[in-house]
């Protein structure tokens, strides 16, 4: 379901520089969360089926859904598919697979995942530049796919790419420049700062598509100070496509926003001829994703900062020279999951059951679960903001809506710990140690407990202001009650004969029932007027340690302007 069929290795060879190590295959899966917005002036359904657009644009989308392996043909179900999923525990199964789900239009429904994920087919490699100069590497596109998730306004791009034979700096630079979705400034020549020199997505005829723009400065500054916000660079905004930016001019109904940093999440798989030649310094260059040093280049950081490098961000199960996997090393520091191991080791380069089916299957899926829970959390931070944005205390509409949304916000949050919500995945050692170590270093739970501990307290406030809006209607009412009760038992006590008007004509009765029901009605609505500072007089009335003047004073307050 989750992942593609398994895809033949790319065909297409680099030759290393001489005497470098050589990455003799290399597999990158960039995974980029973004948030959905809703549309000016779209339907709800567009704003909660986002699925349902594109199912409804045909042709003129080239996303389409992907028909998994646990609901389409069974004889596209293999061995590493089923170890894909005794992998997660049973909750984590339904949410990832369903339970014997049905293909309905529905999402969350019984038996059906929450997920739903779509995949073009129209791209089939990408050339790259890292920098001016440089010879440029063709890297297959294994596949390029969007997730979706029942009740939770998020998407995640996820794009495999792969390529054989590459140096060890091209795998670095690949890691540390592709997966930008825009520059972070630019080098005085004008050349973007971090970023590949050249991005081009290519055909399977091998015309291009579409090619990056991250060099021309002057529409990336436009644009942020028109919008307040980022623009996407032309080469991953045509690749979202239908789905545009949500400060796009383009009126898009599938829109998106930045949620997270720049640089996206990143896995990494690196098949290499001998794993051992790699130093301390390559293998720091890696977990932290720093792109290729010098040369004769040393760590990257200052040595204490590294003192618990292998400690922070190495799982070392596997770095040995014996067993099933020998010398295979993974590396994650939440942003980034990297596998490291040796080529001519016959498992770790299995794709049916070997290192490479489980990073493409069990440890994509970890790193998938990690940063969406960590996008969610994001989301339900943003939406607090923007409804606290909108309200106007001095707007009874605006005060409604803010409450609604609130109200929204807090029933969504609940639905989601109660769906997506994980803090064990997986008995797996192997799995449950690297989830274990995305989680914290991305803050999963300090994140998740700041944004729980926001919503229960804006929705504690409301239900304290509604609590105290009840109160002083009851006290409001208290007192036009115990006002009225003294003419209530004043005309009992007189009795019905005050005026004789019993034999009186219908018209006189008439003029009567009309004079005392207008003066009626106007003591109380006056009496409603002045009845918080009746109530204060009440309380005065009823304070043992209030002397007689102090309540007549009480008293004189309900007419004196500007008591309040």
């Amino acid at each position: 379901m989750l992942n593609p069929p398994a895809a033949t290795m790319p065909t297409e060879a680099h030759t290393p520089p001489t005497g470098a190590p050589t990455v003799q295959h290399f597999r990158q899966a960039l995974l980029w969360p973004l948030r959905l917005m809703p549309a000016p002036h779209a339907s709800p359904a567009h704003h909660h089926g986002p699925w349902h657009v594109l199912r409804e644009m045909g042709d003129a989308s080239p996303w389409r859904e992907e028909v998994d392996e646990y609901t389409g043909d069974s004889s596209r179900f293999h061995e590493r598919h089923y170890n894909e999923f005794v992998s997660f525990l049973p909750y984590v199964q339904r949410f990832l697979y369903g339970e014997g789900r049905s293909r309905g239009d529905g999402m969350g429904g019984d038996g059906d995942s929450p997920m739903r994920i779509f995949r073009r087919h129209d791209i089939a490699a990408v050339r790259l530049v890292a920098q001016p100069g440089d010879a440029p590497v063709t890297l297959d596109v294994i596949h390029c796919d969007l997730y979706f998730f029942f009740d939770i306004d998020v998407v995640l791009l996820n794009l495999e790419v792969g390529a054989n034979n590459l140096s060890l700096a091209q795998a670095q630079d690949i890691l540390y420049r592709f997966g930008r979705a825009y520059p972070s400034g630019w080098e005085p020549d004008g050349s973007a700062l971090h970023c590949m020199a050249s991005v081009e997505w290519l055909a399977a005829d091998g015309h291009v598509l579409a090619s990056s723009d991250a060099q021309q400065r002057e529409a990336f500054l436009s644009h942020v100070a028109q919008h307040r916000a980022p623009r996407i660079s032309a080469h991953w905004a045509y690749l979202m496509q239908p789905l545009v930016s949500d400060h796009s001019e383009d009126p898009g109904v599938l829109r998106y926003r930045q949620i997270e940093y720049y640089r996206m999440p990143v896995m990494a798989y690196l098949s290499l001829d001998d794993p051992r030649r790699l130093t301390r310094d390559d293998f720091v260059r890696l977990a932290l994703v720093t792109g290729a040093g010098a040369t004769d280049a040393h760590l990257p950081y200052a040595e204490h900062h590294l003192a618990d490098f292998e400690h922070k961000y190495c799982y070392d199960r596997f770095w040995v020279n014996a067993g099933a996997a020998p010398n295979t090393r993974y590396l994650c520091n939440g942003h980034a999951l990297i596998v490291v191991g040796d080529a001519n080791s016959e498992f770790f380069c299995c794709r049916d059951r070997g290192v490479l089916a489980q990073f493409r299957h069990q440890h994509f899926l970890l790193f998938l679960i990690a940063h969406f829970q960590k996008a969610s959390l994001l989301m339900f931070s943003d939406q607090l903001v923007e409804a606290l944005k909108r309200l106007d205390i001095r707007s009874t509409p605006s005060v409604k809506q803010f409450k609604r949304a609130i109200r929204a916000s807090f029933e969504r949050f609940l639905r989601f710990t109660h769906r997506y919500w994980f803090h064990e995945i997986s008995e797996q050692a192997q799995v449950r140690a690297l989830s274990h170590m995305c989680a914290t270093h991305l803050g999963l739970d300090p994140l998740y407990d700041e944004v729980k501990a926001r919503i229960a307290d804006m929705n504690t406030y409301l239900d304290a202001d509604s609590l105290r809006r009840q109160a002083s209607t009851v006290v409001r009412l208290t007192v036009v009650t115990l006002f009225g009760l003294i003419g209530t038992i004043t005309t009992g006590f007189l009795g019905m004969n005050l005026l004789a008007e019993a034999d009186a004509p219908l018209w006189r009765k008439a003029v009567w029932f009309g004079v005392v029901f207008v003066a009626t009605t106007w003591l109380t609505i006056y009496t409603m007027v002045k009845s918080q500072r009746l109530s204060d007089f009440i309380d005065a009335l009823s304070n043992d340690r209030l002397g007689f003047r102090g309540k007549m004073a009480a008293l004189a307050r309900v007419w004196r302007p500007g008591a309040d």
